[in-house]
């Protein structure tokens, strides 16, 4: 039976790995920690995968590797000192194990569009975190190893936490509070279900005709971010709490002292005018659709309030 490793167990490395063994798949987690959800098919292992060293066992009878770690920081620094090293080493180890690489890839490098967001507009961002990931997939492209990408726009889903439809905001709906958005509560803003970006991944990995291509996950139509809160409360089931907005020009001021505030304001872009992800073409390609977001925030917000009795238990 094949391996499928899958390094990282964030929200879409968790995920992969949950949805290959609920298929029946041999999953290889790595992660330093050796940290992941539990299940008989997961094998959760306590690797580094950015030494060379410690992965061609690691890696051994792999038919697929989907590479799901993260800078340690949100700061253009700490990406470029540690991303590229670390995809280089696990480039080169996959192919030495025969595996193809499958990359979660953010729509950084697209810069700011003022179209929806298609898989044939260039991506030659230049500057700070989005040139990091330029310079990233110009590296696969380099690499003689398989790879293919998979882009999404802003998480929301089950195990979602660090993202602006993540803790930010479902618990304050849930709670009834006031939620506080980055940038216009009234522009269309794309959201990707992770599920749908994990299935992608997935389906990517065992297509040779996808390899070495870059895809959009199946991500479903575009809100503002005043109608997702919205959505968020009639799943759960709660009044619609009030929602105002942080403007542009708070998060530039907070950025002269704070270095979070400063990488965070250099994407705020993607939410003061349309951010639309177009996921058409890589859905007919893929042969998969994105689910409802009525679907998706049912989910999401079941998993909330199972963290929630977790917590209080």
């Amino acid at each position: 039976m094949s391996v499928h490793v899958v390094t990282g167990a964030g929200p879409v490395g968790s995920t992969i790995a949950l949805q290959l063994a609920a298929a029946g798949e041999q999953v290889r987690l790595l992660t330093r920690s050796g940290s992941g959800p539990e299940h008989d098919l997961i094998d959760r292992r306590r690797v580094d995968v950015s030494q060379p060293d410690h992965l061609d066992d690691a890696f051994a009878g792999a038919a697929s590797v989907h590479h799901c770690i993260h800078g340690s920081a949100y700061d253009a620094g700490v990406w470029r000192a540690e991303l590229p090293k670390a995809e280089k080493v696990v480039l080169e180890a996959a192919g030495r194990a025969g595996a193809v690489v499958v990359f979660p890839e953010s729509l950084y490098s697209y810069g700011p569009v003022d179209r929806p967001i298609t898989e044939d507009l260039p991506r030659a961002a230049s500057t700070g975190k989005l040139g990091v990931r330029t310079d990233l997939l110009v590296q696969r492209d380099a690499s003689s190893t398989p790879t293919v990408s998979v882009a999404a726009s802003d998480f929301y889903g089950p195990l979602v936490r660090n993202a602006h439809a993540g803790e930010r905001m479902v618990p304050t709906v849930l709670a009834g509070r006031t939620m506080r958005v980055l940038g216009s509560l009234d522009q269309p803003h794309s959201f990707t279900y992770v599920p749908d970006l994990a299935a992608a991944m997935v389906a990517a990995a065992a297509r040779e005709d996808l390899w070495n291509s870059f895809l959009h996950a199946p991500t479903a139509p575009a809100v503002t971010q005043r109608r997702l809160v919205e959505l968020t409360a009639e799943a759960a089931g709660v009044p619609v709490p009030k929602a105002s907005s942080i403007p542009l020009w708070v998060l530039r001021a907070s950025g002269v002292v704070s270095r979070d505030m400063r990488e965070l304001a250099e994407t705020s872009y993607m939410f003061t005018a349309p951010f639309v992800l177009d996921s058409g073409a890589s859905e007919q390609r893929l042969g998969l659709a994105p689910t409802p977001m009525t679907d998706g925030l049912t989910a999401t917000v079941a998993w909330w309030r199972e963290q929630e009795r977790a917590a209080a238990a």
